[in-house]
């Protein structure tokens, strides 16, 4: 199949994991998050890579180089590159979201369960993308 075809809002809301990696492009990866009431992303920097995000289900704040908004689903945030950034679910239930990556971050089909898995994870984006 060339390119990218799903219901990603259905997808995002079904989502239990912290990290998945859906699909990657040449110069795009599509990635969805779950996190836990109280849990962040964890605050980082991409000299190169801007990001979007969409909130589809929860309450959380977005944090951009000090600067906190408050979001909730149907939100998006637009992180450009070399901007200290953040999400944190502050509400009581999953925030389920997606996040673009451009150019990718992550390996191709990457599955990371949960934060814990992630922070001891040291994988890097390696090139390969999924078609």
């Amino acid at each position: 199949m060339k390119g990218y075809v799903a219901d990603i809002e259905k997808l995002a809301e079904k989502n239990e994991k912290f990290r998945q990696v859906l699909y990657t492009g040449a110069h795009l990866q599509l990635v969805l998050m779950t996190l836990k009431p109280g849990q962040d992303i964890g605050a980082e920097t991409h000299a190169t890579h801007d990001q979007f995000f969409r909130i589809e289900k929860g309450k959380g704040a977005a944090v951009i180089d000090g600067v906190t908004h408050k979001v909730k689903g149907g939100d998006c945030v637009i992180v450009p590159a070399g901007a200290v950034h953040n999400v944190t679910n502050t509400g009581e239930k999953p925030l389920h979201l997606y996040t673009l990556y451009s150019p990718p971050e992550h390996m191709d089909h990457l599955v990371q369960k949960t934060k814990a898995e992630a922070e001891a994870s040291h994988e890097a984006f390696d090139g390969g993308a999924t078609e």
